[in-house]
């Protein structure tokens, strides 16, 4: 079904000599055919360059002289592609033989599928997989504070989640990205946008693809294990600066993409958490209140980049305000899509 479409996979390195050996040989382990392996180091000093080495006749491998963060490495990984698909994974992902096949497949079935995400489990940092699986993610969905979480994360996985079904968007730490769609939705050039540094990145993609009416596919048949360091809970074991960019995308992310609509509906929830997320800066977490001081100074720049997403949106506002919700928000797909994929997954195992 997927033989005619080429994958690139690309990788951003930092300090990730701990995974990306075992990363590497799971998606050079990939039955899918036709695939290229780009890989971004920014500029790593714990010896990721040293195992980077032994794949450059395997992969194409480039090394930054400094740490451009996630975003814009990403952005420069993919320039350098040439596939119809984009693959972005992060180093401490370990992919199951028939991912990249199962994402693909399912991208297939639509055009105006612009996104697929698998289900990612957790593993340990040390590559061990639980005895008891436990989800990491089957998509992003946002709440009506607008925080965007992993649909499914830490629960027990118990045989759920089977089912193809449309959600909000892909985290970028295993996500397919069409070509066409990378393309039309960039501003200025760049798909992820180079002002989160790192971090919520891909929940602003998201956003902005479904604005311009791109869909994002969730496909059961694609599995992957995921070393998760960033989660709700553990804010204080992060260090200072990605709790900084932390602050700073989530409003970045809000003044791109959200509509006068949405915000009226949703406003008691917005202001409550803004609120918070103010006092705790305040109180507490005093070396955040940067993120603040980065908005008043851009603030020009990222007015221009909203005012470009505004002009190509395609949606309504019932639309996008039926994605946020408390609960996760999935919607189905066609019968005839999900028995085609079915009967293709069937058949390559």
């Amino acid at each position: 079904m997927a033989q005619n479409d080429f994958v690139s996979v690309t990788i951003v390195t930092y300090d990730s000599g701990r995974f990306i050996k075992r990363c590497l040989e799971s998606v050079l382990s990939q039955r899918y055919p036709l695939k290229e392996v780009i890989v971004v180091d920014n500029a790593s000093t714990d010896g990721t360059i040293d195992i980077l080495e032994q794949f450059e006749g395997r992969c194409h491998v480039y090394y930054n002289e400094e740490n451009m963060g996630f975003a814009a490495a990403q952005n420069q990984a993919i320039k350098l592609s040439n596939g119809d698909w984009v693959l972005t994974l992060n180093p401490d992902v370990l992919l199951l033989p028939n991912f990249i096949q199962a994402l693909v497949d399912a991208g297939q079935s639509d055009s105006r599928i612009g996104s697929v995400c698998g289900k990612l489990l957790t593993m340990t940092s040390h590559f061990e997989i639980p005895e008891r699986p436990v989800v990491d993610s089957t998509g992003i969905y946002f709440n009506p504070m607008l925080r965007h979480l992993d649909r499914g994360s830490q629960e027990v996985d118990n045989g759920h989640y089977l089912q193809h079904e449309y959600v909000f968007g892909a985290t970028a730490a295993a996500a397919l990205y069409r070509r066409t769609m990378i393309e039309e939705i960039s501003i200025d050039g760049e798909f992820f946008d180079s002002d989160f540094f790192v971090y919520r990145e891909d929940a602003d993609v998201a956003w902005r693809a479904q604005l311009m009416g791109w869909k994002c596919l969730y496909a059961p048949h694609a599995r992957g294990y995921h070393v998760r360091k960033v989660l709700p809970g553990n804010r204080r074991a992060l260090p200072p600066e990605i709790n900084m960019h932390s602050v700073k995308n989530r409003f970045l992310m809000r003044i791109k993409n959200i509509s006068g609509n949405l915000y009226w509906r949703n406003w008691f929830s917005i202001t409550a958490r803004d609120l918070m997320v103010v006092m705790c800066c305040m109180l507490w977490e005093h070396t955040s209140l940067k993120a603040f001081w980065y908005l008043g100074r851009n603030l020009k720049r990222v007015l221009a980049k909203r005012r470009q997403i505004q002009v190509r949106r395609r949606v309504d506002d019932e639309y996008m305000a039926s994605w946020f919700q408390y609960a996760p928000v999935t919607k189905k797909a066609p019968k005839k899509m999900v028995r085609v994929l079915s009967r293709s997954a069937t058949a390559k195992t």
